[in-house]
């Protein structure tokens, strides 16, 4: 045991640790979705959390220390992100045909979600302060964020709402959508991602390209629309 610990303290010093451990619990939860045959509650992205959070509990590792060593992954996040647009351009004919559609479900997710939050907040009980931390939960973290920020939230407490709206889209958007006869990949990609952004667009990627190109689409319209969306309904509710 005290060869293991001095072990551990010596990797815990290198500046590639974290990063290491952070890629090979996604290749290893990637190989376990697999294994099940894509089952939904082995998403790779709970599972990886799941293992990191176990791992960083078990070492008594705090967040700051895990995020320098793995905060080349956060670095990626811009340039993936502006790389959702090569997979769009592909789809760029059916785009053209579908900007009415799109417009419509765009409008209407965006609203379900903000009116949601907004009422069964308000059913429970929440303080002001919490429920303006969980309306834009379905945007992207970056984005609900800033929104969070402006409207009186909690910031730190949206991202953590944030992850787990991701988290539970990507396991159970498209095997409920294919439970009530979604077959369309692209309604079915545009759908999970105005609900659940960035995670659910990277499950919308592992259905079909078609599916991660709308997707990404409508993860980056929604977090516009909500936007400009969420100051104008809280100020028509007064919350």
């Amino acid at each position: 045991m005290d060869t293991l610990t001095r072990i551990w303290v010596y990797l815990a010093g290198q500046p590639l640790l974290w990063l290491t451990v952070t890629v090979g619990a996604y290749g290893l939860a990637q190989w376990l979705f697999r294994a099940t045959r894509e089952l939904p509650l082995a998403n790779p992205v709970l599972l990886a959390v799941a293992a990191l959070v176990s791992v960083l509990l078990a070492t008594d590792t705090d967040y700051q220390t895990y995020f320098d060593g793995a905060q080349f992954v956060h670095f990626l996040l811009g340039p993936a992100t502006v790389a959702l647009a090569i997979p769009l351009y592909g789809q760029a004919e059916r785009l053209r045909r579908l900007w009415l559609p799109i417009g419509v479900a765009l409008l209407a997710g965006s609203l379900t979600a903000i009116v949601s939050t907004l009422g069964i907040g308000y059913l429970m009980g929440l303080d002001t302060e919490t429920l303006r931390s969980l309306v834009p939960k379905s945007v992207t973290t970056p984005i609900a964020m800033g929104i969070a920020e402006q409207i009186g939230g909690l910031p730190s407490l949206t991202a953590v709402l944030v992850i787990l709206t991701g988290i539970t889209g990507a396991v159970l958007g498209i095997p409920m959508l294919r439970l009530v006869g979604f077959r369309d990949p692209v309604a079915k990609g545009f759908a999970v991602g105005v609900a659940a952004h960035g995670i659910g667009t990277a499950r919308a990627f592992s259905h079909s390209e078609a599916a991660g190109a709308f997707s990404g689409l409508a993860m980056g319209l929604n977090g516009a629309v909500t936007a400009i969306l969420v100051p104008v309904l809280l100020w028509l509710t007064g919350g």
